[in-house]
């Protein structure tokens, strides 16, 4: 079996007790809410699991997260939310001392975690910073980026400073569109001086290992909308994960993910977090997940039963291109295996 890691015919939610979800592109996109996000949320609440919210966007604070939040309808509290400056913070803790001058690059989310860590924030090169932080934040341009090159222009192996970027995020989702993220802006400081900074938040593992000890998890599952960064993060933290079709990533980025980033779980949206999740069956060539069959024939992935969801026959094809140890590219899709219903208008 390629999805789920409890008996057939259970939910997502079975043995669950922590809920950790991603915000952009999960939750929200700009500042309203996806369909169905919320009271999906909230019934998982209801049920008896605690929820928590993982972000790598850096520019807010864990109460203003939960804040927005709670005006879209759901029950946050500040200690619900891990934010990507928080892990950080941890991951700064081991590398310069306590009370040191950090340079921060980014908004009130990073400083105010900074500064609830006992460091010192700056934002010059020329106070001789003992690390650099850097985060996004709307607010971040050419300034802000030429100051970090600066402190950061001798090499970690000659004495250079350390450097953390809270995430490393391409794009980030926004109500106009798809904007760069902070991994882009970090670039820019890599460019500039050919050093790499070290990845708190999503793909790597520090922000998964503080929402744990945030929520007390045992058995949890993580929701995201990306495969590079929540997927592969969760998988990082050996932690079963699900993909939500409501942001970033679609069809065709599914079925062409990589060992490193396949969710244990595909859904439309939040409301089949309640459904029994359907066994993955294969007898052959032949996969089969609800009434949709797939068959791998040399190099065809032929549809045998397109059957009667999308969802479902996006499943078998997965399952069937994963299961094969071929990547994509060794086999010709039918373009009705990776069209694409899901995405929200």
């Amino acid at each position: 079996m390629i999805f789920g890691r409890r008996a057939p015919e259970a939910t997502p939610l079975d043995g669950v007790d922590v809920v950790l979800a991603d915000l952009d592109g999960v939750v929200y996109a700009g500042p309203g809410a996806l369909p169905h996000a919320v009271e999906s949320l909230n019934r998982a609440q209801s049920e008896g699991r605690r929820l928590g919210y993982i972000t790598n966007n850096a520019s807010r604070t864990d109460a203003s997260v939960a804040e927005h939040l709670t005006s879209l309808g759901l029950r946050v509290a500040p200690d619900d939310v891990t934010t990507s400056p928080q892990a950080a913070m941890r991951l700064m803790a081991e590398l310069v001392p306590a009370g040191s001058t950090l340079l921060v690059v980014g908004g009130e989310g990073l400083v105010v975690e900074v500064e609830k860590a006992g460091f010192v924030v700056t934002r010059s090169a020329d106070d001789r910073p003992a690390a650099v932080v850097q985060g996004f934040a709307p607010e971040v341009g050419w300034k802000h980026l030429a100051e970090a090159a600066y402190a950061l222009a001798t090499p970690i192996e000659d004495g250079g400073i350390p450097w953390v970027a809270t995430n490393s995020d391409w794009t980030i989702p926004q109500a106009r569109g798809i904007a760069p993220g902070n991994g882009t802006l970090v670039s820019a400081v890599h460019t500039a001086v050919g050093r790499l900074a070290t990845i708190a938040g999503k793909p790597e593992r520090p922000i998964f290992d503080v929402a744990v000890a945030r929520t007390g998890a045992q058995s949890p599952l993580f929701i995201g909308d990306r495969l590079d960064t929540d997927i592969q993060g969760a998988r990082t933290a050996e932690m079963p994960s699900l993909l939500v079709l409501t942001g970033i990533d679609r069809p065709k980025q599914v079925l062409a993910a990589p060992p490193s980033q396949r969710p244990d779980y595909i859904v439309e949206d939040l409301r089949q977090l309640f459904e029994p999740y359907p066994a993955t069956i294969v007898k052959g060539d032949r996969t089969r997940v609800g009434d949709a069959i797939v068959e791998i024939d040399g190099v065809d992935l032929r549809i045998v039963a397109a059957g009667s969801r999308q969802i479902d026959l996006l499943r078998a094809g997965a399952a069937a291109i994963w299961n094969s140890g071929r990547a994509i590219f060794g086999f010709r899709v039918p373009e009705q295996l990776y069209a694409d219903p899901f995405r929200v208008r």
